[in-house]
Order: C-alpha cells, then structure tokens, then sequence
C-alpha cells in the first residue's frame, strides 16, 4: 500500500512510522525546515511544501497512492488536500483538532473516508495511565457510539444471567464475550455471566451510564483504552 502523509509533527511522523514497519511504501508532505529534518533524519521520503497545493501532492505520487493522511495541525490545509486527493481516488483520513462535536463530524463526513481527533485520543491515553478499573473504551466509531469492554463483577446486577437473558438498552447491542482468562469471541446466548467475564458492547453514549450499572454495578473504577484509535466519554 503506498500513502502520503501530510504534516511531519508528532501525529504524522508515527502514523508514517506505523505504515512503514508494516511494510506500506510512505511519503511525507511537509513545509517546516526543522521538522523536514526531523523526518529525513528518521529515513523518510519527504517533499518540501504545501500539502495543500495539487503540484506538491503530485511531486509525493498522490496519482498513484492508495490513501492520504491530511494529519497537520491546519484543518483548511487537511481538507484542501483531501478533495485533491479525492480527484485522485485516494482513501482520504482528516486531522481534526476542535473539540470533538457533532456538527464537525457531519460537516466532513460525507466528504472524507476518515475524521480522526488526536488530541482526544491523547486525552484517553493519559486517562489509561491514572484510572484503574473494570470498564475499558475501546473505540470511538462516531461522535455518538463508542465500543466498550466491561468485566463482570460480584455486584452486577446481571450477574448469573445467560447472554440471552441481558436486555441492554436499545440502542446498545453485545459484539463480543470472553470467559473469565479467555479472549472475548462471539457470543453464545446461551452462556452465562459471571464474575470477571468481560462483554463488548457497542452504545450510544447516552446509555454508557445505564450499561455500567447493569453489568459492573452502581460504583465501578473507570479505565478508558485505546486500541487504534481509541475513545472515552
């Protein structure tokens, strides 16, 4: 797979070195002379511009990339470059930096493949390090649902109910389930839940609170986690 990174800073240089160790071809897009350095420095194919004018996304190989991460700190810049990319038939991943609102989601959405926000992101990370507990967020998939993991404890409610008895709110559905020590996998409804189980669910955020109660009772330590891309609430 070969992309084009826009932006060499913190977010665009690891996303680069991600995608090269798992062997992608990757081009960097970058303007600031220390930065340009920083990633020929790191081994990188770097052109020296503006990721947002057509000429240096062509001068990267934007005609033929498969995808491209408009990930500087400049969302005119990241979006100019994801329509070009566009044109192109690239797969198009946004860096958004304003806090993380709805009505920034659907204003991209249907323009770009991907709205990424890394500074929430790097929010979760932190909270990783400080909390302890018994329910991780997983990902966010959208500004309203998240997928999080919660282990059963002695005081769920639920507890000593089979997956078929569970009655989540309805806008919250079961994506996984792993025995105490075992990896969650797809669930068998007729399996019970017990104390240090752990069920994935996917919700509306507005159902977190109620989903909490029901599987890890009314007082739980909260850790959130990210996997790739990861949320919390």
């Amino acid at each position: 797979m070969q992309s084009v990174i826009i932006g060499a800073g913190r977010v665009g240089l690891r996303t680069a070195r991600v995608l090269r160790e798992e062997c992608h071809e990757v081009t960097v897009i970058e303007c600031d002379d220390l930065v340009v350095k920083r990633a020929l420095d790191q081994g990188f194919t770097v052109v020296v511009g503006d990721g947002a004018r057509e000429a240096i996304l062509k001068k990267a190989g934007i005609t033929g990339a498969d995808a491209l991460g408009a990930l500087t700190g400049d969302l005119n810049v990241n979006f100019t470059a994801c329509m070009i990319a566009n044109h192109y038939g690239c797969r198009t991943i946004m860096r958004v930096d304003q806090t993380y609102r709805e009505k920034i989601y659907h204003k991209y959405a249907d323009k770009i493949d991907e709205v990424i926000y890394p500074k929430r992101l790097g929010a979760i990370g932190a909270k990783n390090a400080l909390l302890g507990g018994t329910i991780r967020a997983i990902a966010d998939v959208a500004p309203h649902l998240q997928v999080v993991e919660h282990t059963i404890t002695d005081e769920a409610p639920i507890n000593g109910y089979t997956i078929s008895e569970l009655e989540l709110p309805a806008n919250a559905t079961v994506l996984a389930f792993g025995k105490r020590g075992q990896s969650p996998e797809i669930p068998d409804i007729d399996l019970s839940l017990e104390a240090g189980d752990r069920l994935v669910v996917l919700a509306d955020y507005k159902v977190l609170s109620d989903i909490r109660q029901l599987l890890v009772g009314e007082t739980p330590s909260i850790t959130a986690v990210t996997a790739a891309t990861g949320g919390g609430n």
